[in-house]
């Protein structure tokens, strides 16, 4: 299995990361990547850039160093209802955004206030996916958060840098990608590169999708042209 689009990365705008725009597009241009989404924390997460950090990347070039540059947003979740940490005026400037909970933003809830939050994210029309639902300090009823993107036509992220930072998610997540094949929910795949030469290293992730025979099909991530009918599809979400 190889994927050509990395959905999320973050550059030393986040406040915690180590390399620059420029020096992830290098890597994912070397490492044969057709597409990367920037997305950095929102500005709930301590140290990250401030929220018109979005209205930056708008003057920056589609394509860098040969490779397509999507400009988007790891917000935090704020509340169990799925409220997140960036205004409209600035979200609605996005072309991917991930919806996340962080120790430092939320704290770990019950179950059933987990997926809450996790769900009601979901229902926001901008929001693509929930990203590394697999952290096992916010437990969740998988079934329901996966049933909610089924229903919202939505994303499930499977974060490949889990595997090894987030202890337990090697156990999670293959419960989730096992579901989503099930009923046939869409996923991404993600490095959550947080220094330029993890960008496009999905390999735990790929070895769990791998041992499930997950349907390339069902990863909008695989290539450009199939993460450019995403963005189309989104495009058309939001104007409904």
């Amino acid at each position: 299995m190889k994927l050509l689009v990395d959905t999320h990365t973050h550059t030393v705008a986040s406040g915690h990361a180590y390399s620059t725009l420029r020096e992830n597009a290098l890597l994912a241009a070397q490492k044969g990547l057709e597409a990367f989404c920037c997305t950095d924390h929102g500005p709930g997460l301590a140290g990250s850039a401030p929220d018109y950090i979005l209205s930056v990347l708008q003057g920056v070039p589609d394509t860098l160093e040969g490779v397509r540059m999507i400009r988007g947003c790891e917000l935090n979740i704020k509340t169990y209802d799925g409220g997140v940490d960036l205004s409209h005026k600035y979200i609605e400037k996005t072309e991917f955004l991930i919806a996340s909970m962080h120790e430092v933003v939320i704290a770990p809830g019950t179950e059933e206030q987990n997926t809450a939050a996790l769900v009601g994210v979901l229902q926001n029309p901008y929001v693509d996916a929930v990203g590394h639902p697999g952290n096992p300090h916010y437990p969740v009823h998988i079934e329901e958060v996966v049933d909610a993107a089924k229903r919202c036509d939505k994303l499930i992220e499977i974060n490949s840098h889990s595997f090894s930072h987030r202890k337990g998610s090697d156990r999670i997540c293959p419960q989730f990608i096992r579901l989503c094949k099930q009923k046939d929910v869409r996923i991404t795949v993600s490095s959550d590169a947080h220094i330029c030469y993890n960008v496009g290293d999905f390999e735990d992730a790929v070895r769990a999708l791998e041992a499930e025979s997950f349907p390339e099909e069902l990863i909008v991530s695989r290539d450009l042209q199939a993460f450019r009918e995403y963005l189309e599809e989104r495009k058309r979400r939001i104007c409904q």
